[in-house]
Order: structure tokens, then C-alpha cells, then sequence
């Protein structure tokens, strides 16, 4: 089974960056090859939750995840599969203090049509790719994350 991981320091407080996380009407916004949510079952984040979406062409297809495991201001597990992985995607919320967390995202994944290669091409190519878009992610969510906090609230009219 291969093992993909990354994570990054944001400046914001858990809360935020959960809040803005499992909002999937913002995934365009920042999930790595991510085009549209095709149907949610369930209530998401939360254990038994479906989420059916699509990538963007050239990508990965038809993506099922199903919530395994839900901690707020934790983190959460997904079981995860599209036309040539299966696996176990998890994020992690970290505080680090105040005002500040770490995201880290996971993917452990088997390579569905696996033969005598898959080894060394998961070694050299699959694992930098998977590895490559959770950064992309991670990168595109705290722009995101930023831009949201920087946002003015609208007050009260006069």
C-alpha cells in the first residue's frame, strides 16, 4: 500500500480552517483536480456520509468517498476510491496556537490493476503525483482560508 502526505501551517484557528474544509460547495476553490460535487448522502462530515464528485477532465474520474471516522476540531477519515485506487484519506487539524493550525492530509491507497511494476512505479512516479496534488491542495486551501479571513463582515446598515 503506498503512503502520500503533506501538511501546512495556516494562520487561522481550527474552527476556520474546519469550517472552510468540509464546506464542498468550496472544494472547487482549492481540492486538486476537483470540477463538481455529484451527489452527498448523508450528513458531511459525519461517519456513514457519502460524497460522489467529479474531477476535472484528465483527471481522476469519478471519486466516491464515504466518511469513516469524524472528530470536530480534530479531523476526519474518508474511505476513498475512484477508477484506480481504493484507500483511506484522512485530514488532520492540529492547533498550533492561538491563532494558528496545522492541516496535514493523508492518503493511503492500493493501486487497483497492481502487477510486477506497480512497486517500482508507485516508488518513482504515483506517490510524487499523489504527494504533488495533496501540496496543490493544501497550497490552494490556505489562499482560500486567507481571502476568507480577510474578507470584511458586512455590519449593520445606518
Amino acid at each position: 500500500m503506498g503512503r502520500a502526505r503533506a501538511h501546512i501551517d495556516l494562520p487561522a484557528q481550527v474552527s476556520a480552517a474546519e469550517a472552510l474544509w468540509y464546506d464542498t460547495s468550496r472544494w472547487a476553490s482549492f481540492v486538486d483536480g476537483f470540477h463538481h460535487v455529484e451527489k452527498l448522502e448523508g450528513d458531511w462530515p459525519r461517519p456513514g456520509a457519502r460524497l460522489v464528485w467529479d474531477s476535472v477532465p484528465d483527471g481522476r474520474g469519478r471519486v466516491i468517498e464515504r466518511v469513516l471516522h469524524y472528530e470536530v476540531r480534530a479531523g476526519q477519515a474518508v474511505e476513498v476510491e475512484d477508477a484506480r485506487i481504493t484507500g483511506r484519506q484522512s485530514v488532520t487539524f492540529t492547533p498550533r496556537s492561538a491563532s494558528e493550525c496545522r492541516l496535514t492530509l493523508e492518503l493511503e491507497y492500493r493501486i487497483k490493476d497492481a502487477n510486477v511494476l506497480t512497486p517500482l512505479l508507485d516508488t518513482f512516479f504515483v506517490r510524487r503525483q499523489f504527494t504533488d496534488a495533496l501540496q496543490r491542495t493544501l497550497s490552494r486551501f490556505r489562499h482560500e482560508l486567507r481571502a476568507e479571513m480577510d474578507t470584511p463582515v458586512a455590519g449593520p446598515r445606518r
